[in-house]
């Protein structure tokens, strides 16, 4: 059986590397006495699928996998046994079982909702609703990405679905498939430049609020969370 893990990454935990979070998981759900499914061959291993990767220094209270059983005592068992062997800092906050039908963690993610918050120290720009505000509002937002190879122009407009601020944070809805992905850091970047600020990558904590899959059909989109699509078991 396939099933879906959501885990949320908080503290000293968000200077982990994505490589790391997956060498730890794999440790840990042994630790914890999952009977987990491995590959055949000379080299065995787990068979697990993380979706998106998290930036470093970037907390989260939506991040997944998708592990495969061979075995269980139930959802509530397997949460338990994993959240005993996870580290302060990180709290499996859910699972769930996938049909046959469902894609994998990473092919299945369409978007990412994220907070940006100013730290503690730094200044918020003046007005930081109505800035943010007429940001979103444009027509077009033109940003240039450095490649390996070259240098691209890109429109992030496009693949910025929602963007609303308070006083002192920003939320942000935006496009995270392999083929739009929208890092906040770039996103930023660009506001930055819009305001007339020298954009400080220090001063702004990101927080992933949620990973989302694409239901809709027909060019319709419908977004819901990844845990979403699976069932109790």
């Amino acid at each position: 059986m396939r099933v879906r893990i959501k885990f949320s990454k908080h503290g000293v935990v968000k200077f982990i590397g994505h490589l790391d979070v997956m060498r730890y998981f794999q440790k840990a759900i042994r630790r914890a006495g999952i009977d987990v499914t491995y590959t055949t061959g000379f080299s065995p291993h787990q068979v697990m699928s993380f979706a998106a990767p998290l930036g470093v220094g970037h907390y989260s209270n939506g991040e997944y996998l998708d592990i495969e059983v061979n075995s269980h005592q139930g959802r509530q068992d397997m949460i338990d046994r994993l959240n005993g062997a996870m580290v302060p800092g990180i709290v499996i906050e859910n699972i769930v079982a996938l049909g046959d039908k469902a894609g994998n963690a990473m092919a299945s993610v369409a978007a990412a909702g994220y907070t940006l918050e100013w730290k503690e120290g730094y200044e918020v720009p003046a007005d930081l609703e109505k800035q943010a505000t007429a940001f979103f509002e444009q027509n077009s937002i033109m940003v240039t990405k450095q490649t390996k190879k070259s240098t691209l122009e890109l429109d992030l407009k496009p693949g910025i679905y929602e963007m609303k601020s308070t006083k002192d944070s920003i939320y942000i809805l935006v496009d995270a498939s392999s083929s739009g992905n929208i890092k906040p850091t770039l996103l930023l970047e660009a506001f930055y430049e819009f305001i007339g600020k020298e954009f400080e990558p220090l001063a702004i904590q990101i927080t992933r609020e949620e990973t989302y899959t694409d239901i809709g059909n027909n060019g319709n989109r419908n977004l819901v969370p990844l845990d979403a699509v699976g069932e109790d078991f």
